[in-house]
């Protein structure tokens, strides 16, 4: 694994596990590498390796809860930390029911210096999620703009259940307690990147974190920190997709380019005539 190439994305040098250091490795990874599906806007699959997940951050781009936690966590380790992927289901809204479908990868370390028995909820895959790292025990935590809840699960015993801030882009999340490996995603990942139903098929979406709030771009809409526009042109939607989310255009064929850009019209268009389009 490159780290010292991951390291220089994330603007940080290596330093031994402790409850800082993890925190300043998580702040940056969501500051800096976006939460972003435009592969599967371009109908093209991506592998669930974490290694291939790399490789893609370091050209500049980003990913989705396995790309992003997968990558993560091997980092972490290389790092010295001891980290457990688990098995997680995200609920899109209040009314849909709690869940581990393995539409998300969750995260959790512990064996830090400070308090080796403690453990840690690590997420860097939820667009707009934490920004730094849970203490993995029941209560309330407030993150710049958004107040989490952490709990037991009611559908995995034994595991937790994250709720999110009422203005977040999801209801929550429950994760088993057990550790999986990255095949078991593997089901889940070619349905959420192919069938007509996935959130992440119905809308191109791309979204960034900052201890102040969150950016996002979701088809047209430009949503910076709670101040909305409309971006009503292919330049200005990759400015955007640049300046505001590091994702810069030249890693895009022209053709690529006016691809996705047909895209995110005709899903703005199917938005705003009252057809659904929601995301993951």
């Amino acid at each position: 694994m490159d780290v010292t190439g991951y390291l220089e994305r994330l603007g940080l040098d290596a330093e031994p596990p402790s409850l800082a250091a993890l925190g300043r490795l998580h702040a940056a990874h969501v500051e800096r590498v976006p939460y972003e599906a435009l592969e599967i806007s371009l109908g093209r699959p991506t592998p669930l390796e974490p290694s291939a997940s790399l490789a893609r951050i370091l050209r500049g781009r980003g990913g989705y809860c396995y790309h992003l936690n997968g990558a993560f966590s091997a980092l972490l380790r290389e790092l010295g930390y001891d980290v457990t992927r688990h098995l997680g289901g995200v609920q899109g809204g209040a009314a849909d029911a709690p869940n581990v479908d393995r539409n998300h990868l969750a995260l959790t370390v512990t064996g830090l210096p400070e308090d080796p028995s403690a453990r840690w909820l690590v997420d860097a895959g939820l667009g707009d999620g934490i920004h730094e790292p849970l203490p993995l025990r029941e209560g309330t935590y407030t993150q710049g703009p958004h107040t989490y809840r952490l709990r037991p699960s009611e559908v995995a015993p034994g595991g937790w259940r994250f709720d999110h801030d009422p203005s977040g882009s999801f209801a929550g999340f429950d994760f088993a307690p057990g550790a999986a490996k990255m095949a078991d995603f593997a089901e889940k990942h070619a349905w959420l990147s192919t069938a007509p139903e996935s959130g992440f098929v119905r809308v191109c979406v791309i979204q960034r974190r900052d201890a102040a709030g969150v950016d996002t771009l979701r088809a047209l809409t430009l949503n910076r920190h709670g101040a909305k526009e409309l971006v009503e042109s292919p330049e200005a939607w990759w400015a955007a997709a640049g300046d505001v989310f590091g994702i810069p255009s030249a890693l895009f064929t022209a053709e690529e380019r006016e691809r996705l850009w047909h895209t995110v019209v005709a899903q703005h268009e199917a938005h705003t005539s009252g057809g659904p389009v929601v995301a993951v």
